[in-house]
Protein backbone atom coordinates (compact mmCIF):
# COMPACT_ATOMS: atom_id res chain seq x y z
CA UNK A 1 0.00 0.00 0.00
CA UNK A 2 1.36 3.41 -1.27
CA UNK A 3 1.26 5.46 2.59
CA UNK A 4 2.08 8.56 0.91
CA UNK A 5 -0.54 8.35 -1.51
CA UNK A 6 -3.79 10.69 -1.18
CA UNK A 7 -7.49 10.34 -2.25
CA UNK A 8 -8.59 12.05 -5.50
CA UNK A 9 -11.54 13.05 -7.08
CA UNK A 10 -10.84 10.61 -9.62
CA UNK A 11 -10.65 7.78 -6.76
CA UNK A 12 -14.12 9.02 -5.31
CA UNK A 13 -15.92 8.28 -8.20
CA UNK A 14 -14.65 5.09 -9.04
CA UNK A 15 -16.40 4.33 -5.38
CA UNK A 16 -19.46 1.90 -5.23
CA UNK A 17 -21.76 4.69 -3.91
CA UNK A 18 -20.64 7.17 -7.05
CA UNK A 19 -21.82 4.65 -9.64
CA UNK A 20 -25.11 6.29 -10.92
CA UNK A 21 -23.29 9.74 -10.61
CA UNK A 22 -22.19 11.94 -13.58
CA UNK A 23 -19.03 14.71 -13.92
CA UNK A 24 -20.79 17.80 -15.33
CA UNK A 25 -17.71 19.70 -15.07
CA UNK A 26 -14.29 20.33 -14.17
CA UNK A 27 -13.04 17.14 -15.75
CA UNK A 28 -9.31 18.61 -15.41
CA UNK A 29 -9.89 18.75 -11.85
CA UNK A 30 -9.75 14.96 -11.11
CA UNK A 31 -6.85 15.45 -9.67
CA UNK A 32 -7.86 17.43 -6.69
CA UNK A 33 -7.32 16.28 -3.19
CA UNK A 34 -10.38 14.63 -1.51
CA UNK A 35 -9.52 15.40 2.69
CA UNK A 36 -12.98 14.69 4.20
CA UNK A 37 -16.77 14.77 2.70
CA UNK A 38 -19.42 16.44 4.45
CA UNK A 39 -23.26 17.82 3.89
CA UNK A 40 -23.66 21.30 3.69
CA UNK A 41 -26.74 23.77 2.63
CA UNK A 42 -26.52 26.97 4.06
CA UNK A 43 -25.76 30.21 1.37
CA UNK A 44 -22.76 31.35 3.44
CA UNK A 45 -20.48 28.34 3.41
CA UNK A 46 -16.84 29.97 4.07
CA UNK A 47 -16.48 29.38 7.13
CA UNK A 48 -17.41 26.03 7.59
CA UNK A 49 -15.47 24.44 4.06
CA UNK A 50 -11.69 23.51 4.62
CA UNK A 51 -9.38 22.96 1.76
CA UNK A 52 -10.08 19.25 0.38
CA UNK A 53 -13.58 19.35 1.11
CA UNK A 54 -15.97 17.36 -1.05
CA UNK A 55 -19.19 19.11 -0.35
CA UNK A 56 -22.73 17.30 -0.74
CA UNK A 57 -25.75 19.32 -1.38
CA UNK A 58 -29.35 18.79 -2.83
CA UNK A 59 -28.96 22.36 -4.34
CA UNK A 60 -31.29 24.72 -2.19
CA UNK A 61 -29.35 27.33 -3.13
CA UNK A 62 -29.80 26.73 -6.70
CA UNK A 63 -33.39 27.69 -6.50
CA UNK A 64 -32.49 31.58 -6.06
CA UNK A 65 -30.89 32.86 -9.13
CA UNK A 66 -29.07 35.83 -7.04
CA UNK A 67 -26.40 34.10 -5.64
CA UNK A 68 -25.60 31.17 -7.58
CA UNK A 69 -22.14 32.31 -8.64
CA UNK A 70 -20.78 33.51 -5.46
CA UNK A 71 -21.87 30.49 -3.63
CA UNK A 72 -19.70 28.26 -6.09
CA UNK A 73 -17.20 30.79 -6.01
CA UNK A 74 -16.99 30.64 -1.95
CA UNK A 75 -16.38 26.64 -2.45
CA UNK A 76 -13.45 27.62 -5.04
CA UNK A 77 -11.41 29.99 -2.94
CA UNK A 78 -12.01 27.76 -0.24
CA UNK A 79 -10.10 25.54 -2.14
CA UNK A 80 -12.76 22.70 -1.55
CA UNK A 81 -12.36 19.57 -3.80
CA UNK A 82 -16.11 19.51 -5.55
CA UNK A 83 -19.31 19.54 -5.23
CA UNK A 84 -21.74 17.27 -5.40
CA UNK A 85 -25.66 17.58 -6.35
CA UNK A 86 -28.69 15.82 -5.92
CA UNK A 87 -31.27 16.26 -8.58
CA UNK A 88 -35.05 15.23 -7.34
CA UNK A 89 -35.25 16.77 -4.32
CA UNK A 90 -34.80 20.49 -4.49
CA UNK A 91 -33.49 20.94 -8.32
CA UNK A 92 -33.46 18.98 -11.67
CA UNK A 93 -30.93 20.75 -13.28
CA UNK A 94 -27.61 23.22 -12.90
CA UNK A 95 -27.53 26.63 -14.83
CA UNK A 96 -25.11 26.65 -17.55
CA UNK A 97 -23.18 29.36 -16.25
CA UNK A 98 -22.20 27.45 -13.47
CA UNK A 99 -20.97 24.62 -15.33
CA UNK A 100 -18.93 27.28 -17.15
CA UNK A 101 -17.53 28.92 -14.36
CA UNK A 102 -17.14 25.04 -12.55
CA UNK A 103 -15.05 24.40 -16.07
CA UNK A 104 -13.31 27.93 -16.06
CA UNK A 105 -11.75 27.04 -12.46
CA UNK A 106 -10.99 23.58 -12.64
CA UNK A 107 -13.48 22.84 -10.35
CA UNK A 108 -15.01 19.17 -10.23
CA UNK A 109 -19.17 19.54 -10.26
CA UNK A 110 -20.48 16.00 -9.94
CA UNK A 111 -24.55 15.52 -10.00
CA UNK A 112 -26.61 12.19 -8.84
CA UNK A 113 -29.88 12.12 -11.63
CA UNK A 114 -31.88 10.70 -8.44
CA UNK A 115 -31.60 11.23 -5.11
CA UNK A 116 -29.48 9.31 -3.31
CA UNK A 117 -28.75 8.59 0.69
CA UNK A 118 -25.66 11.21 1.49
CA UNK A 119 -25.28 8.91 4.91
CA UNK A 120 -23.95 6.36 2.63
CA UNK A 121 -21.86 8.21 0.78
CA UNK A 122 -20.14 10.07 3.64
CA UNK A 123 -19.93 6.90 5.43
CA UNK A 124 -18.19 4.87 2.89
CA UNK A 125 -15.93 7.99 2.20
CA UNK A 126 -14.88 8.33 5.89
CA UNK A 127 -14.37 4.93 6.55
CA UNK A 128 -12.06 5.13 3.48
CA UNK A 129 -10.00 7.61 4.41
CA UNK A 130 -10.08 6.57 8.21
CA UNK A 131 -8.31 2.95 7.23
CA UNK A 132 -5.72 4.47 5.24
CA UNK A 133 -4.98 6.98 8.17
CA UNK A 134 -5.23 4.10 10.52
CA UNK A 135 -2.45 2.16 7.93
CA UNK A 136 -0.09 5.15 7.79
CA UNK A 137 0.16 5.53 11.39
CA UNK A 138 0.94 2.12 11.69
CA UNK A 139 3.27 2.66 9.17
CA UNK A 140 5.33 5.39 11.01
CA UNK A 141 4.83 2.75 13.94
CA UNK A 142 6.89 0.48 12.08
CA UNK A 143 9.16 3.08 10.81
CA UNK A 144 10.05 4.22 14.06
CA UNK A 145 10.91 1.19 15.78
CA UNK A 146 13.21 0.26 12.33
CA UNK A 147 14.99 3.27 12.53
CA UNK A 148 15.61 3.12 16.25
CA UNK A 149 16.75 -0.16 15.89
CA UNK A 150 18.94 0.87 13.34
CA UNK A 151 20.69 3.55 15.01
CA UNK A 152 21.32 1.57 18.56
CA UNK A 153 23.38 -1.12 15.87
CA UNK A 154 25.48 1.13 14.59
CA UNK A 155 26.35 4.74 13.64
CA UNK A 156 26.39 4.37 10.01
CA UNK A 157 23.90 6.66 7.95
CA UNK A 158 23.56 4.81 5.00
CA UNK A 159 21.66 2.12 6.98
CA UNK A 160 19.39 4.78 7.72
CA UNK A 161 18.62 6.85 4.46
CA UNK A 162 18.66 2.98 3.78
CA UNK A 163 15.58 2.71 5.60
CA UNK A 164 13.72 5.97 4.56
CA UNK A 165 14.26 5.35 0.69
CA UNK A 166 12.34 2.11 1.33
CA UNK A 167 9.62 3.99 3.38
CA UNK A 168 9.38 7.05 1.06
CA UNK A 169 10.05 5.32 -2.43
CA UNK A 170 11.51 8.53 -3.32
CA UNK A 171 15.25 9.71 -3.76
CA UNK A 172 16.98 10.21 -0.83
CA UNK A 173 19.83 13.13 0.14
CA UNK A 174 22.13 13.83 2.65
CA UNK A 175 24.27 16.92 3.16
CA UNK A 176 26.51 17.37 5.96
CA UNK A 177 28.89 19.77 6.93
CA UNK A 178 31.38 17.80 8.45
CA UNK A 179 31.50 15.16 5.96
CA UNK A 180 30.67 13.92 2.25
CA UNK A 181 26.91 13.92 1.09
CA UNK A 182 24.89 10.78 0.51
CA UNK A 183 22.16 10.12 -2.24
CA UNK A 184 20.08 7.08 -2.30
CA UNK A 185 20.22 6.04 -5.24
CA UNK A 186 22.55 8.37 -7.16
CA UNK A 187 21.35 11.77 -8.95
CA UNK A 188 22.51 13.13 -12.29
CA UNK A 189 25.74 15.28 -11.47
CA UNK A 190 24.29 18.79 -12.04
CA UNK A 191 21.77 18.04 -9.46
CA UNK A 192 23.48 17.11 -6.94
CA UNK A 193 26.15 20.38 -7.54
CA UNK A 194 22.66 22.12 -7.78
CA UNK A 195 21.63 20.59 -4.07
CA UNK A 196 25.54 21.22 -2.50
CA UNK A 197 25.62 24.72 -3.84
CA UNK A 198 22.00 25.47 -1.91
CA UNK A 199 23.02 23.58 1.05
CA UNK A 200 25.55 25.83 1.80
CA UNK A 201 23.77 29.05 0.71
CA UNK A 202 20.58 28.23 2.25
CA UNK A 203 20.73 25.43 5.03
CA UNK A 204 24.44 25.96 6.56
CA UNK A 205 23.54 29.91 7.32
CA UNK A 206 20.27 28.96 8.76
CA UNK A 207 18.78 31.23 11.26
CA UNK A 208 16.61 28.37 13.53
CA UNK A 209 14.76 31.33 15.17
CA UNK A 210 12.92 32.53 11.96
CA UNK A 211 12.96 29.78 9.99
CA UNK A 212 10.22 26.97 9.85
CA UNK A 213 11.56 23.13 10.37
CA UNK A 214 11.12 21.93 6.93
CA UNK A 215 12.79 23.29 4.22
CA UNK A 216 12.06 23.53 0.18
CA UNK A 217 14.58 24.05 -3.07
CA UNK A 218 12.76 23.83 -6.02
CA UNK A 219 15.10 22.52 -9.18
CA UNK A 220 12.89 22.62 -11.89
CA UNK A 221 8.93 21.92 -12.85
CA UNK A 222 9.25 18.66 -12.24
CA UNK A 223 11.96 18.16 -9.15
CA UNK A 224 11.59 19.94 -5.53
CA UNK A 225 13.83 19.08 -2.01
CA UNK A 226 12.03 18.54 0.39
CA UNK A 227 14.48 18.98 3.43
CA UNK A 228 14.58 18.67 7.27
CA UNK A 229 17.87 20.29 8.83
CA UNK A 230 19.76 18.00 11.67
CA UNK A 231 20.29 19.97 14.49
CA UNK A 232 22.41 19.62 17.61
CA UNK A 233 23.25 22.28 20.16
CA UNK A 234 20.97 24.50 17.90
CA UNK A 235 23.27 24.12 15.32
CA UNK A 236 22.87 22.93 11.94
CA UNK A 237 25.38 19.93 11.24
CA UNK A 238 23.58 18.65 8.46
CA UNK A 239 20.33 18.25 6.34
CA UNK A 240 18.11 15.28 5.23
CA UNK A 241 15.44 15.56 2.55
CA UNK A 242 13.56 13.61 -0.51
CA UNK A 243 13.55 15.05 -3.95
CA UNK A 244 9.66 14.44 -5.09
CA UNK A 245 7.56 16.31 -7.23
CA UNK A 246 5.89 19.43 -6.55
CA UNK A 247 2.71 18.99 -6.64
CA UNK A 248 3.24 15.66 -4.46
CA UNK A 249 1.12 15.34 -1.06
CA UNK A 250 3.97 15.31 1.52
CA UNK A 251 2.19 15.17 5.17
CA UNK A 252 3.27 11.47 5.49
CA UNK A 253 6.66 12.49 4.05
CA UNK A 254 7.07 15.21 6.37
CA UNK A 255 6.67 12.47 9.11
CA UNK A 256 9.32 10.41 7.86
CA UNK A 257 11.76 13.38 7.86
CA UNK A 258 11.20 14.28 10.68
CA UNK A 259 11.55 11.04 12.63
CA UNK A 260 14.60 10.55 10.57
CA UNK A 261 15.88 14.20 11.86
CA UNK A 262 16.02 13.40 14.68
CA UNK A 263 17.66 10.27 14.80
CA UNK A 264 20.56 11.74 12.57
CA UNK A 265 20.97 14.45 15.41
CA UNK A 266 20.91 11.91 17.73
CA UNK A 267 23.37 9.70 15.83
CA UNK A 268 25.62 13.06 15.32
CA UNK A 269 25.74 13.34 19.03
CA UNK A 270 26.56 9.60 19.80
CA UNK A 271 29.46 10.07 17.08
CA UNK A 272 30.95 13.48 18.79
CA UNK A 273 31.35 11.52 22.14
CA UNK A 274 32.77 8.39 21.19
CA UNK A 275 35.69 10.59 19.61
CA UNK A 276 35.74 12.06 23.28
CA UNK A 277 36.62 8.51 24.13
CA UNK A 278 39.69 8.78 21.67
CA UNK A 279 41.17 11.62 22.65
CA UNK A 280 44.11 10.57 25.10
CA UNK A 281 46.41 10.56 22.44
CA UNK A 282 45.89 14.32 21.96
CA UNK A 283 45.85 14.76 25.65
CA UNK A 284 49.13 13.71 25.51
CA UNK A 285 50.56 15.66 22.33
CA UNK A 286 49.14 19.32 24.40
CA UNK A 287 51.03 18.20 27.11
CA UNK A 288 53.90 17.32 25.40
CA UNK A 289 53.82 20.69 23.79
CA UNK A 290 53.24 22.30 26.73
CA UNK A 291 55.84 20.95 28.92
CA UNK A 292 58.56 21.46 25.92
CA UNK A 293 59.04 17.34 25.38
CA UNK A 294 59.16 17.88 21.69
CA UNK A 295 61.78 19.79 19.78
CA UNK A 296 61.23 18.45 16.58
CA UNK A 297 58.53 20.01 14.09
CA UNK A 298 57.74 17.40 12.34
CA UNK A 299 57.44 14.91 14.94
CA UNK A 300 55.08 17.35 16.21
CA UNK A 301 52.99 17.53 13.15
CA UNK A 302 52.93 14.17 12.64
CA UNK A 303 51.76 13.09 15.79
CA UNK A 304 48.45 15.98 14.85
CA UNK A 305 48.08 14.52 11.70
CA UNK A 306 48.85 16.65 9.61
CA UNK A 307 50.86 15.67 6.18
CA UNK A 308 53.76 17.26 5.38
CA UNK A 309 53.98 20.24 2.73
CA UNK A 310 56.27 20.62 -0.30
CA UNK A 311 54.74 23.72 -0.75
CA UNK A 312 53.20 26.37 1.41
CA UNK A 313 52.63 26.52 5.40
CA UNK A 314 50.30 25.93 7.88
CA UNK A 315 48.90 28.44 10.44
CA UNK A 316 48.60 27.13 13.51
CA UNK A 317 46.44 28.82 16.87
CA UNK A 318 47.03 27.96 20.33
CA UNK A 319 44.11 29.32 22.67
CA UNK A 320 42.05 28.52 25.66
CA UNK A 321 38.44 28.61 26.69
CA UNK A 322 38.11 29.16 30.49
CA UNK A 323 34.04 28.07 31.83
CA UNK A 324 33.37 30.30 34.75
CA UNK A 325 30.35 29.07 36.98
CA UNK A 326 28.61 31.57 38.17
CA UNK A 327 25.92 30.43 40.01
CA UNK A 328 26.82 29.75 43.44
CA UNK A 329 26.25 25.70 44.53
CA UNK A 330 26.39 24.13 41.36
CA UNK A 331 26.92 20.58 41.30
CA UNK A 332 30.34 18.56 40.45
CA UNK A 333 28.23 16.21 38.16
CA UNK A 334 26.29 19.58 36.61
CA UNK A 335 29.39 21.62 36.00
CA UNK A 336 31.23 18.40 34.74
CA UNK A 337 28.26 18.03 32.21
CA UNK A 338 28.46 21.74 30.98
CA UNK A 339 32.05 21.14 30.00
CA UNK A 340 31.34 18.03 27.93
CA UNK A 341 28.46 19.88 26.41
CA UNK A 342 30.64 22.74 25.24
CA UNK A 343 34.03 20.54 25.02
CA UNK A 344 31.40 18.54 22.27
CA UNK A 345 30.28 21.23 20.55
CA UNK A 346 33.43 23.06 20.03
CA UNK A 347 35.09 19.65 18.58
CA UNK A 348 32.20 19.76 16.25
CA UNK A 349 31.99 23.51 15.18
CA UNK A 350 35.83 23.10 14.28
CA UNK A 351 35.46 19.67 12.52
CA UNK A 352 32.45 21.46 10.58
CA UNK A 353 35.06 24.46 10.00
CA UNK A 354 37.70 21.67 8.12
CA UNK A 355 40.11 22.77 11.14
CA UNK A 356 42.50 20.56 12.17
CA UNK A 357 42.57 20.57 16.14
CA UNK A 358 44.07 19.23 19.49
CA UNK A 359 41.86 19.60 22.37
CA UNK A 360 42.14 18.81 26.13
CA UNK A 361 39.93 19.73 28.91
CA UNK A 362 41.21 20.12 32.33
CA UNK A 363 38.77 21.40 35.78
CA UNK A 364 37.31 24.26 33.86
CA UNK A 365 39.68 25.07 31.03
CA UNK A 366 39.12 23.23 27.68
CA UNK A 367 42.97 24.14 25.90
CA UNK A 368 43.04 24.24 22.17
CA UNK A 369 45.37 23.95 19.13
CA UNK A 370 43.93 24.12 15.70
CA UNK A 371 46.07 23.89 12.26
CA UNK A 372 45.24 25.33 9.14
CA UNK A 373 47.07 24.95 5.60
CA UNK A 374 47.34 28.20 3.58
CA UNK A 375 45.95 28.47 0.63
CA UNK A 376 44.56 31.10 -1.74
CA UNK A 377 40.85 30.61 -0.15
CA UNK A 378 42.48 30.43 3.45
CA UNK A 379 44.72 32.96 5.11
CA UNK A 380 46.00 33.64 8.68
CA UNK A 381 43.23 36.24 8.91
CA UNK A 382 40.63 34.22 8.06
CA UNK A 383 41.50 31.54 10.11
CA UNK A 384 41.32 34.05 13.10
CA UNK A 385 37.58 34.99 11.49
CA UNK A 386 36.78 31.10 11.85
CA UNK A 387 37.93 30.97 15.52
CA UNK A 388 36.05 34.53 16.54
CA UNK A 389 32.87 33.10 15.04
CA UNK A 390 32.98 29.67 16.87
CA UNK A 391 34.04 31.55 19.93
CA UNK A 392 30.61 33.82 19.46
CA UNK A 393 28.62 31.06 19.35
CA UNK A 394 29.73 28.74 22.24
CA UNK A 395 29.34 32.26 24.31
CA UNK A 396 25.89 32.40 22.81
CA UNK A 397 25.43 28.29 23.65
CA UNK A 398 26.31 28.87 27.08
CA UNK A 399 24.21 32.36 27.57
CA UNK A 400 21.15 30.65 26.33
CA UNK A 401 21.35 26.92 27.20
CA UNK A 402 23.86 27.00 30.51
CA UNK A 403 22.41 28.39 33.92
CA UNK A 404 24.76 31.23 34.62
CA UNK A 405 27.71 30.28 32.27
CA UNK A 406 30.14 32.20 31.00
CA UNK A 407 32.65 31.62 28.70
CA UNK A 408 36.25 33.88 28.67
CA UNK A 409 38.06 32.75 25.50
CA UNK A 410 41.74 34.36 24.70
CA UNK A 411 43.94 32.89 21.70
CA UNK A 412 47.87 33.37 21.21
CA UNK A 413 49.61 35.18 18.14
CA UNK A 414 49.25 32.52 14.96
CA UNK A 415 52.36 31.28 14.25
CA UNK A 416 53.74 29.03 11.43
CA UNK A 417 55.26 26.40 13.95
CA UNK A 418 53.54 24.19 16.49
CA UNK A 419 56.40 23.65 18.86
CA UNK A 420 56.15 26.67 20.14
CA UNK A 421 52.44 26.08 21.28
CA UNK A 422 53.62 26.79 24.89
CA UNK A 423 53.90 30.23 24.34
CA UNK A 424 50.73 30.64 22.21
CA UNK A 425 48.97 29.57 25.94
CA UNK A 426 50.94 31.52 27.86
CA UNK A 427 49.70 34.88 25.93
CA UNK A 428 46.19 33.04 25.69
CA UNK A 429 45.91 33.09 29.35
CA UNK A 430 46.87 36.96 29.04
CA UNK A 431 44.41 37.42 26.88
CA UNK A 432 41.88 36.03 29.28
CA UNK A 433 42.95 38.14 31.93
CA UNK A 434 43.33 41.77 30.33
CA UNK A 435 39.16 41.00 28.87
CA UNK A 436 38.41 40.26 31.97
CA UNK A 437 40.20 43.47 34.12
CA UNK A 438 39.43 46.22 31.16
CA UNK A 439 36.11 46.78 30.56
CA UNK A 440 37.11 47.99 26.70
CA UNK A 441 38.83 44.98 26.19
CA UNK A 442 36.26 42.67 26.88
CA UNK A 443 35.39 40.83 23.23
CA UNK A 444 38.79 40.99 22.49
CA UNK A 445 40.20 37.46 22.07
CA UNK A 446 43.27 37.50 20.18
CA UNK A 447 46.72 38.11 21.49
CA UNK A 448 47.38 40.40 17.95
CA UNK A 449 44.79 42.60 18.91
CA UNK A 450 45.79 43.76 22.73
CA UNK A 451 47.74 46.89 21.67
CA UNK A 452 49.74 48.63 24.35
CA UNK A 453 48.41 45.83 26.62
CA UNK A 454 50.92 43.25 25.46
CA UNK A 455 53.43 45.37 26.90
CA UNK A 456 51.63 46.15 29.92
CA UNK A 457 50.72 42.79 30.60
CA UNK A 458 54.69 41.86 30.36
CA UNK A 459 55.22 44.07 33.00
CA UNK A 460 55.67 42.37 36.49
CA UNK A 461 52.82 43.45 38.43
CA UNK A 462 55.37 45.04 41.24
CA UNK A 463 56.46 47.26 38.73
CA UNK A 464 53.33 48.24 36.99
CA UNK A 465 51.57 49.52 40.14
CA UNK A 466 54.51 51.05 41.01
CA UNK A 467 54.73 52.90 37.55
CA UNK A 468 50.86 53.75 38.16
CA UNK A 469 51.54 55.30 41.54
CA UNK A 470 54.78 57.40 40.51
CA UNK A 471 52.55 59.37 37.75
CA UNK A 472 48.98 58.83 39.45
CA UNK A 473 49.32 58.94 43.29
CA UNK A 474 48.97 62.42 43.66
CA UNK A 475 46.00 62.44 41.82
CA UNK A 476 44.83 59.29 43.81
CA UNK A 477 45.77 61.19 47.28
CA UNK A 478 44.06 63.85 46.54
CA UNK A 479 40.61 62.07 45.56
CA UNK A 480 40.68 59.91 48.73
CA UNK A 481 40.77 63.09 50.65
CA UNK A 482 38.72 65.71 48.56
CA UNK A 483 36.39 63.12 46.09
CA UNK A 484 36.98 65.15 43.31
CA UNK A 485 37.00 62.48 40.78
CA UNK A 486 40.58 63.54 39.01
CA UNK A 487 41.55 60.07 37.86
CA UNK A 488 38.66 59.64 36.26
CA UNK A 489 39.07 63.64 34.56
CA UNK A 490 42.32 63.20 33.01
CA UNK A 491 40.90 59.55 31.63
CA UNK A 492 38.19 61.19 30.30
CA UNK A 493 39.69 64.53 29.14
CA UNK A 494 42.75 62.41 27.60
CA UNK A 495 40.77 59.78 25.74
CA UNK A 496 38.99 62.61 24.04
CA UNK A 497 42.09 64.25 22.90
CA UNK A 498 41.47 66.96 24.92
CA UNK A 499 37.83 68.43 23.78
CA UNK A 500 36.59 69.57 26.77
CA UNK A 501 32.86 69.55 25.74
CA UNK A 502 33.25 65.65 25.31
CA UNK A 503 34.79 65.46 28.38
CA UNK A 504 32.21 67.39 30.18
CA UNK A 505 29.24 65.45 28.17
CA UNK A 506 31.39 61.22 29.24
CA UNK A 507 32.04 62.60 32.85
CA UNK A 508 28.29 63.96 33.08
CA UNK A 509 29.28 66.93 34.74
CA UNK A 510 28.86 71.16 33.61
CA UNK A 511 31.57 72.86 31.64
CA UNK A 512 32.38 74.80 34.37
CA UNK A 513 32.90 71.74 36.93
CA UNK A 514 35.35 70.53 34.32
CA UNK A 515 37.37 73.37 34.16
CA UNK A 516 37.69 73.48 37.81
CA UNK A 517 39.01 70.06 37.91
CA UNK A 518 41.25 70.67 34.91
CA UNK A 519 42.73 73.57 36.67
CA UNK A 520 43.44 71.51 39.96
CA UNK A 521 44.92 68.90 38.15
CA UNK A 522 47.33 71.12 36.20
CA UNK A 523 48.03 72.61 40.07
CA UNK A 524 48.91 68.87 40.84
CA UNK A 525 50.69 67.35 38.07
CA UNK A 526 52.26 70.95 36.52
CA UNK A 527 51.36 72.89 33.42
CA UNK A 528 53.19 70.37 31.20
CA UNK A 529 51.04 67.80 31.54
CA UNK A 530 49.80 67.69 28.56
CA UNK A 531 52.93 67.90 26.56
CA UNK A 532 53.86 64.43 24.73
CA UNK A 533 56.38 62.61 27.01
CA UNK A 534 54.57 63.45 29.99
CA UNK A 535 50.94 62.73 28.32
CA UNK A 536 52.25 59.32 26.92
CA UNK A 537 53.05 58.50 30.46
CA UNK A 538 49.90 59.68 31.67
CA UNK A 539 47.97 57.38 29.56
CA UNK A 540 50.23 54.71 29.94
CA UNK A 541 49.62 54.76 33.89
CA UNK A 542 46.03 54.91 33.17
CA UNK A 543 46.25 51.93 31.74
CA UNK A 544 47.93 50.17 34.07
CA UNK A 545 45.77 51.31 36.65
CA UNK A 546 42.42 49.81 35.28
CA UNK A 547 44.35 46.34 34.56
CA UNK A 548 45.50 46.89 38.41
CA UNK A 549 42.12 47.56 40.01
CA UNK A 550 40.34 45.28 37.37
CA UNK A 551 42.36 42.30 38.78
CA UNK A 552 41.58 43.32 42.22
CA UNK A 553 38.01 43.32 41.50
CA UNK A 554 38.32 39.92 39.77
CA UNK A 555 40.35 38.43 42.76
CA UNK A 556 37.49 39.61 45.20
Amino acid sequence: MRNDRVFTVRDILERPVFGRARLAAGQEGLDRQVGWVHVLEITNVSPFVSPHDLILSTGLWLQSEDGREAYLMQLIHREAAGLCVEFGTSIDGIPEALIELANEHQFPLIVFEQPVRFVEITQDIHSLLINHQHQLLKSLETYSRELQQRTLQSTDMSAVLELLHMYASKPIVYISSMEAGSFVPGLAPEMEQAIYSWYSQEVEQLNLNDSATELWFHMDEEHALLCYPVVCFGQVFSAIGMVVHPATAVEYLKLLLDYTAKAAAALTLRTQFLEEKMVRSQNELIQDLMNGHIQQEEQARTRMGLRLLVKGQYWFAGGVLEIEHRLKGTGRERMEANHQDILVLLRSLLKKNHLTSLLMLKNNQIYLCCAKEESRTSSRQQLMQVLEGITQHIKRFAGTNLKQVEIHAGFGRLRNQLTPLKHSLQEAYQVIEVARSVKPMKHVHFYDRMGIYQMLKAMPPSLLQSFAMDHLGVLMEHDRNHQLRLVETLHAYLSNFGSKRAAAAQLFVHRQTLYNRLEKLEELLGPDYMQQDKRLCLEMALLANDMIEGGEGQSS
